[in-house]
């Protein structure tokens, strides 16, 4: 089998679980993806069989969107719900403070990406030198937020849309978001829902994939 299936990814495992899953249900051995999702994020994951894993690193760079959960007045260790809590400050920003924040982190800004992410520093990936202790400079980089839309705030609680360019941590736009506003913030929430074109919409549930249903929603590229 050759071609690209969309995939939502259920909540609690990795994108290479994923993988392995696809692997144990349609017997095809040659699969990957064209772009991770945190264990604890949900949504499209592109999953490329056989010959289409050639053009992973080009749908790689697809813009994407999401939509996200942040929660205000703590910082994670990890970013994201699953390190360890500090708490900041209890402080209520109002909704045009946050409207003003969400605006200035719209358009190119420059990002540090998360130390637990998959990035390789001195040829291994960074959340490995987390997990072993070692503190590492993280590069940074420029990257686009197209758009951020608020959909609801009730404190401590935001959650909006954003459509981002390729490279883009929305674990580290919500502590960006935290730092303009002098709460903290970390990211408790993320559903990818666009890769350039594909949309979640279309994604097949994971754990119904057989050998039946690639045949039928196998995409060529």
């Amino acid at each position: 089998m050759d071609g690209l299936l969309l995939v939502n990814k259920p909540l609690g495992i990795s994108s290479f679980d994923v993988i392995r899953a696809l692997r144990r249900q349609t017997g095809v051995r040659k699969i990957g993806h064209a772009g991770t999702l945190d264990p604890l994020a949900t949504g499209l994951m592109l999953m490329l069989f056989g010959t289409a894993c050639k053009q992973a690193e080009r749908l790689t760079k697809l813009d994407k969107r999401y939509a996200a959960q942040i929660t205000l007045g703590a910082t994670s260790s990890t970013g994201d719900g699953e390190g360890e809590k500090t708490p900041v400050s209890e402080r209520q920003p109002s909704q045009l403070e946050l409207d003003e924040a969400i605006k200035k982190l719209t358009g190119v800004i420059t990002q540090t990406p998360p130390m637990y992410s998959a990035i390789k520093i001195g040829g291994q990936e960074a959340y490995k030198h987390a997990r072993a202790g070692r503190t590492v400079e993280m590069p940074s980089r420029q990257i686009t937020i197209y758009e951020q839309v608020l959909n609801s705030y009730a404190y401590p609680i935001v959650e909006l849309e954003a459509k981002v360019s390729s490279g883009t941590y929305i674990r580290t736009l919500a502590e960006d978001l935290g730092n303009l506003l002098g709460t903290g913030a970390y990211l408790s929430g993320l559903v990818r829902t666009e890769v350039g074109d594909y949309a979640l919409a279309e994604a097949v549930v994971l754990d119904e994939v057989d050998v039946a249903m690639c045949e039928q929603h196998l995409r060529q590229i």
